[in-house]
């Protein structure tokens, strides 16, 4: 068995989002949310949200007969972290390359250009 990774799969996140926005929520509250978009089976996101529970994104606690799962820490902190683990990996911890990519590859409105040196000039 491969060991548990402290960064979230996309899978993963798509369940963090449900239980950030429910603010707490059952097995079955997030698995009738996904049936919503995409075909799931019930035990897998039973076993997923164990995953995240064993992975400290989540808490359980029991409440009559089902885990009542919350959240850890509140969404800008997780995704905060999983971008600095991205930037880490992909671009050795400098986010200059990411940002050339990112005005190279997407085309970059003027309006999000300018949003861009706003947070900068902001950051100083």
């Amino acid at each position: 068995m491969r060991p548990v990774s402290a960064t979230l799969t996309p899978q993963e996140l798509d369940l963090m989002r449900i239980v950030w926005r429910k603010r707490h929520a059952t097995v079955r509250d997030v698995y009738e949310t996904l049936l919503e978009r995409r075909k799931i089976a019930y035990t897998t996101v039973m076993t997923m949200m164990r995953v995240l529970e064993r992975k400290g994104y989540v808490k359980a606690t029991r409440v009559d007969r089902a885990d009542v799962y919350r959240p850890t820490r509140p969404e800008s902190q997780v995704l905060r972290s999983m971008v600095r683990e991205f930037v880490d990996r992909v671009f050795g911890g400098s986010t200059q390359p990411l940002l050339a990519h990112l005005i190279e590859d997407r085309k970059l409105s003027s309006r999000e250009i300018e949003e861009i040196e706003r947070l900068i000039r902001e950051s100083e």
